[in-house]
């Protein structure tokens, strides 16, 4: 009887390194099952983020809002331009009776870029009274300025312009933010070819971490 649960009972313990070697075998089928969702999560949302960017969801709506870029002592740069000129395209064609221009300053600026986008739009036409500034430091905080003006005018849909790479994203925070929200991106931005890929490359992690965190969690992270 001895003999024979010796001869059943491997000698030197052999059965426990089995067991780890399949342990091992698992946790790196596991590792590669998520990295590969994860990849693919990844590039889902990089082809999200490009196809918005190629959309033109323009239609009436209570306010346009245009997204901030820099400006140089009060001229906007050629990038925020290229965003107010397709602003005064769609106020021309009437989709709003109201514009929203948003952006803050660095420190030792003298304008706002919520500041030299209203006067540029004034300068093309606009009735200065038909434009609201805000001037939040980032996209989210800027929409949640526009969230708060329009709700006290008891409005609520918007029409957001950007340049391409930035369209989904700003679209999701102001729907987080419970705005009813479209997207006309400008089609004459200076960002393109490499550069513009590297920012939707930029643009799909954010929003792919934001997705599932919330975009007002993600800002307090990345600060």
């Amino acid at each position: 009887m001895t003999e024979a649960v010796s001869e059943a009972t491997p000698v030197g313990g052999s059965v426990r390194p089995a067991r780890v070697r399949l342990s091992w075998r698992l946790a790196l089928r596991v590792c590669l099952g998520v990295t590969a969702i994860a990849i693919a999560y990844f590039l889902a949302t990089l082809w999200w983020v490009h196809r918005v960017g190629t959309s033109d969801q323009a239609r009436p709506v209570d306010a346009i809002v245009v997204l901030g870029a820099a400006q140089y002592d009060g001229r906007p740069s050629p990038q925020l331009a290229a965003r107010l000129d397709h602003v005064v395209e769609l106020w021309e064609q009437g989709l709003a009776p109201l514009v929203v221009t948003t952006g803050g300053n660095q420190p030792g600026d003298r304008f706002t870029e919520a500041e030299a986008s209203a006067d540029y739009l004034v300068a093309r036409g606009l009735p200065a009274d038909s434009i609201v500034r805000v001037e939040g430091g980032n996209s989210f905080d800027s929409l949640e300025m526009v969230r708060d003006q329009l709700r006290v005018r008891g409005l609520g849909s918007v029409l957001l312009v950007s340049d391409p790479y930035h369209s989904l994203r700003i679209r999701l925070i102001s729907q987080e933010l419970g705005l009813t929200a479209y997207v006309s991106p400008t089609r004459t931005s200076p960002v393109g070819g490499g550069e513009a890929f590297w920012r939707e490359l930029k643009e799909a992690g954010g929003v792919a971490l934001g997705r599932i965190i919330g975009f007002r969690r993600l800002l307090s992270i990345t600060g």
